[in-house]
């Protein structure tokens, strides 16, 4: 079956080009702020994604000036009151409503494709805290960052406070959160949040750049548990933990056609075309962690 190149939710769009999916937050008249919908927007769009052999690589924009706004705050005051209203499809009955910026970072750390965020502009709240689980976040030299929860009188979501610590150390982490003040590109490059800053016109093409690095010369399958190796890992108690799931992962993957290819190719001076995919090989049972159930 021929590839779906392009296709579109709510509140974003998806462009597939050599087997690079650009997916465009699109709430531009909002600066692309998260609201109820975008959220399911992106739990239907992450399935998609692990599901679409044809996709490789994941690049994250927004459109217009801004990448991420935070939470809609059209409701007002009332916008995080849980008593405001309910996620439809929350499975934890009235009292106990899940963050929904959660459950979306939650289910980008099971992705099996790696992701790009590429910041075109300012991405404050969820609209930062959401791409922490993402692989590699470049920045347009005009975005602009903030953890601004403490001056909104709530506090960080989307299971920053799992990720944010990881990613960037836990000083610069409280610095920013607990300061709530907006930053620029060049200060999250040397806090560690982004890696790359680059200028307005070439954000894209760089984003595609490092994508085209990867779809054009890795295995689908080393690449998809590589990215569960590392993520998952960063909560083991142990190295010996990571140890066996190095060890059952190489001996997976050594015994299997792409291995194969990845040295044959090497030798003989050419592009690999590795035969396995995603949705078929990736193997269900090498012992990761399970996600476990949210209780109160």
């Amino acid at each position: 079956m021929a590839p779906e190149l392009s296709w579109a939710l709510e509140t974003m769009n998806a462009q597939i080009e050599e087997e690079i999916l650009t997916l465009t937050l699109n709430r531009p008249d909002r600066l692309n702020a998260f609201n109820q919908q975008m959220g399911e927007d992106w739990l239907e769009a992450l399935d998609r994604i692990d599901g679409d052999d044809h996709v490789r690589v994941v690049i994250v924009t927004g459109a217009g000036r801004g990448f991420c706004a935070g939470a809609d705050l059209g409701a007002g005051g009332d916008t995080f009151d849980p008593s405001g209203g309910m996620d439809p499809k929350n499975e934890e009955g009235p009292t106990e409503r899940r963050d929904l910026g959660g459950r979306v970072t939650l289910r980008i750390f099971r992705c099996r494709k790696p992701i790009i965020a590429a910041f075109n502009g300012p991405a404050v709240g969820v609209g930062v805290t959401g791409t922490l689980p993402m692989d590699i976040r470049i920045a347009s030299s005009k975005a602009k960052f903030g953890f601004v929860f403490a001056r909104r009188g709530i506090v960080p979501e989307a299971a920053s406070s799992w990720f944010l610590p990881r990613v960037v150390g836990i000083n610069q982490a409280m610095q920013w959160v607990a300061t709530g003040r907006v930053f620029d590109a060049h200060e999250a490059l040397r806090g560690g949040l982004i890696s790359e800053v680059v200028e307005p016109d070439a954000l894209l093409q760089r984003a595609r750049e490092i994508a085209r690095e990867i779809s054009g010369n890795t295995s689908p399958v080393s690449v998809a548990l590589a990215r569960q190796m590392m993520w998952q890992m960063l909560g083991a108690s142990h190295p010996m933990e990571g140890h066996r799931i190095d060890s059952r992962a190489m001996n997976y993957m050594g015994s299997r056609a792409d291995s194969i290819e990845g040295i044959e190719s090497f030798l003989e001076k050419r592009a690999p075309a590795f035969p396995l995919s995603v949705s078929a090989d990736f193997p269900e049972d090498l012992g990761f962690p399970e996600e476990p159930p949210y209780e109160s």
